[in-house]
């Protein structure tokens, strides 16, 4: 009777309307600086976190569950003219794999393309499969490579891609 309910693409929809996307801004320092030190070896101080959300030139998301309060993940980028990098995508490990990635980072391109962001650069760790298929559904393309530019928990250093998405 009710076995339409449990159809996947049921669920997927269902996963993706969890997600609340809201501008961040310095009052949301300490604990954005917590997610990326939770996600990368040498995370972000509060007072970094903090001078970084006060610059006018850097357009920040918080990513929540709909209907709780804390974030458990962001999206920041630094605007120069009609081009942004990517400084730093971060979620909560424990939330990510549920569509909170692809709807922050929607949101986020998003509001770039409303400051007039016309292409946006970033990089990220070669290793990361994850990260990288997420940019490429959102149609980034890989247009260098920076050899030795992450420093990782056991001490050594991996690469990254340099991708850029050219926007309309």
């Amino acid at each position: 009777m009710y076995w339409y309910l449990f159809w996947p693409w049921n669920v997927w929809a269902a996963r993706e309307r969890i997600w609340a996307c809201e501008p961040a801004d310095a009052g949301l320092a300490d604990e954005l600086a917590a997610i990326h030190a939770s996600c990368f070896a040498r995370g972000w101080s509060v007072e970094e976190m903090d001078q970084l959300l006060s610059d006018d030139a850097v357009v920040a998301c918080a990513l929540h569950m709909e209907g709780r309060g804390r974030p458990v993940g962001f999206a920041a980028s630094r605007i120069a003219a009609d081009e942004a990098e990517v400084l730093s995508v971060a979620i909560r490990p424990r939330f990510r794999q549920g569509g909170g990635g692809s709807a922050l980072f929607g949101h986020h391109l998003g509001r770039l393309a409303a400051r007039g962001v016309r292409r946006v650069v970033l990089e990220v760790d070669e290793e990361n499969a994850s990260a990288i298929a997420l940019y490429a559904r959102f149609g980034f393309v890989q247009v260098g490579k920076r050899k030795a530019y992450y420093a990782r928990a056991d001490g050594g250093r991996g690469s990254a891609k340099v991708l850029a998405l050219e926007m309309r």
